[in-house]
């Protein structure tokens, strides 16, 4: 179950069943605020709309709806109202994805009555959006201490800049990244980066991971589930280096990290099988705000034409192992999401260096594409919800690489990946 923020004495509550929402309300835990509101399921069209805006209105900063607890308009008191339950759930989620502009993803969570009639109570979680703020019927909404309200032209630009510079934010720490290559002066191979960031956790929120003695084994766990995650499409193809090539744990500057032969701890890189040729050089690292860097050095490959060997090999890129490894690190950050309780929003770059003149490669048919990228660098920067991680990790995934596989022509050949799962 997630948690609830009640207020700042009780900022997450865990309601697990009826009698813990009976106790809540004997104890005066329930008051409508900034972060929660209580009511009746919809029942009409009406009501629905209304709904879309009560989550518009949660989505800028994140909230959470109670669905069958309600006021007692003449006690002002809180009483238990359980509400049938079958097919209530999609019918939030409906309403979240269609009415509200951009589509809104929720979190529902069921608890039942000790009836056992069918009824019980939704727990409705809007995480705080990354496109916010969101319109219904052409207006913007927010909320305000205890209700929601229709946001002013000056709030919807001041919320329009926060985003803007949340961006930038996550650009600059991808550049970073990217200026501190570590294989920067080795062979010419593209290099694949990808990095994250919570964007509303504490500094040290993965601390009890890195800084846990059984650190090694613990992020092995993380990475092994996110590698064999049965939510990977099919149709994404086995490449090497994968998560499976990250066994050296090393401790690193505020976090740690297990990374592939060849990387050293301080980051230099040593060759230790020349002979091998391609240098497959893959790392993941976990810091203690709880920041996740992917590095790997083998996005692209010499390759030689079978019909044309005369003219040697040509540096030609796997686009298919940056949708993989891009798929690996989502569910990666929805599973550290998971370990310490982090239920905010994540902040995601993905980029690519020495890119210019390069084609896809074309597998075993010897055809390449002839659509060669025209710069030398790929940079993209988006923002990602807990429920995009887990529901919609090919939208998510499309925002990233989109732009890149666009321009190499290799857009439909992903189709898959880059969906909505059902």
């Amino acid at each position: 179950m997630t948690s609830i923020y009640l207020s700042s004495d009780n900022p997450r509550w865990v309601p697990r069943s009826e009698e813990d929402l009976q106790a809540a309300i004997d104890g005066g835990l329930f008051e409508e605020n900034h972060h929660l509101d209580l009511k009746k399921a919809p029942g009409t069209k009406s009501d629905n709309r209304e709904l879309a805006r009560d989550l518009a209105s949660f989505a800028i900063d994140g909230g959470t709806l109670v669905i069958g607890v309600q006021e007692n308009k003449e006690s002002r008191t809180f009483e238990l109202s359980p509400q049938p339950l079958n097919g209530l759930p999609e019918k939030i989620e409906s309403v979240a994805r269609t009415i509200p502009d951009p589509p809104l993803t929720v979190t529902t969570e069921e608890i039942t009555s000790k009836a056992a009639d069918g009824t019980g109570y939704l727990i409705v979680h809007i995480p705080a959006s990354p496109v916010a703020p969101h319109m219904v019927d052409n207006k913007y909404y927010g909320r305000g201490d205890k209700t929601k309200y229709q946001l002013g032209d000056a709030e919807v630009v001041s919320l329009h800049v926060r985003r803007r510079s949340a961006e930038a934010d996550t650009m600059t720490l991808l550049r970073t990244e990217m200026d501190n290559d570590p294989l920067r002066n080795v062979d010419d191979q593209s290099h694949l980066f990808l990095v994250a960031r919570p964007t509303a956790a504490r500094r040290d929120v993965c601390l009890p991971i890195t800084g846990a003695p059984e650190w090694q084994m613990r992020l092995t766990a993380l990475i092994t589930k996110a590698r064999t995650s049965e939510a990977l499409p099919t149709a994404l193809t086995r490449f090497h280096p994968d998560l499976d090539y990250v066994h050296q744990p090393q401790r690193r500057a505020r976090g740690v990290a297990l990374a592939s032969r060849g990387l050293n701890s301080d980051r230099t890189y040593t060759n230790e099988h020349p002979e091998w040729g391609d240098n497959s050089v893959i790392e993941v690292q976990l810091f203690e705000d709880g920041g996740l860097r992917l590095y790997m050095s083998r996005l692209s490959t010499g390759v030689s034409s079978r019909y044309q060997p005369e003219k040697g090999e040509e540096q030609m890129l796997f686009d298919g192992a940056a949708v993989l490894l891009t798929w690996r690190v989502l569910e990666l950050m929805r599973l550290v999401s998971e370990e310490v309780g982090y239920h905010g929003n994540w902040a995601i770059g993905a980029g690519a260096n020495r890119l210019h003149g390069r084609r896809r490669y074309g597998g075993e048919s010897g055809f390449p594409t002839d659509d060669r990228y025209s710069d030398d660098t790929y940079e993209e920067t988006t923002g990602t919800t807990l429920a995009e991680l887990r529901d919609q990790p090919g939208t998510v995934t499309r925002r990233l690489l989109g732009p890149l596989l666009r321009s190499l022509g290799s857009e439909a050949l992903f189709a898959e990946a880059l969906g909505d799962r059902p």
